[in-house]
């Protein structure tokens, strides 16, 4: 699996795995958590997580699947913003590692933008977790460009470590501005629904024939 480095050096897959709507089923446990494991074998082993993902549902996911091997999987997940306040912060992210039974976040972003608490708040509690070892490194999600300016303004806030955003064939926004700003800033970017959601894109005639034309799978051309 091709890696890519991380602002601190640190190199994860290029391909990872995500978890929104698994935990939601107690049924569909065991194949969730067969699906993950199957995709760490295959070297997917960057996997993408968050509080929300069925109300923690998801983390616990990942805690299973991940048992026995946490030294070599990278975990991402996420925060609410209205957790992510100086005094909500800390809470949200202990309970993130109950649920994930993890002594440590690999990455913790913030899921999105809302007016409160400020960003710097947030940047300051970030920056405490991860001096108290609670977490490794921190970044955002679902940043534009206008919030990207105004978190590298701010004390701390150019050790953003990523920002995860919604980028696939049918949503190809970013490549006009927040794409060439992360690439010149040196902010990674996260891509999540790389295949879309529905299967809408998988189904697209023109991308099953430049699969066809390539002996590859409409998933692999979307990825390439």
């Amino acid at each position: 699996m091709r890696t890519v480095a991380l602002p601190d050096g640190k190199r994860v897959p290029l391909l990872g795995q995500g978890t929104w709507r698994m935990g939601e089923s107690k049924s569909a446990r065991a194949r969730e958590v067969v699906a993950l494991r199957l995709g760490i074998e295959l070297g997917m082993s960057l996997i993408d997580t968050a509080e929300m993902y069925g109300h923690g549902g998801a983390e616990e996911i990942v805690a299973e699947a991940i048992h026995g091997q946490r030294r070599d999987v990278f975990v991402v997940t996420k925060v609410y913003p209205h957790n992510a306040s100086r005094e909500k912060l800390p809470k949200a992210c202990e309970r993130s590692l109950k649920r994930l039974r993890i002594d440590t976040i690999d990455l913790y972003l913030l899921h999105w933008r809302e007016r409160e608490p400020p960003l710097q708040e947030t940047v300051d509690a970030f920056e405490e977790l991860r001096a108290a070892g609670k977490i490794k490194r921190w970044g955002v999600s679902n940043f534009d460009v206008d919030n990207m300016n105004e978190l590298l303004s701010l004390e701390h806030g150019r050790k953003c470590a990523a920002n995860q955003v919604l980028y696939n064939l049918e949503n190809r926004e970013i490549e006009f501005d927040l794409l060439p700003w992360s690439q010149t800033n040196k902010i990674p970017i996260m891509a999540y629904s790389p295949v879309g959601h529905s299967g809408k894109l998988l189904r697209n005639a023109a991308l099953k024939k430049i699969a066809q034309s390539h002996n590859a799978t409409p998933a692999q051309i979307a990825l390439a």
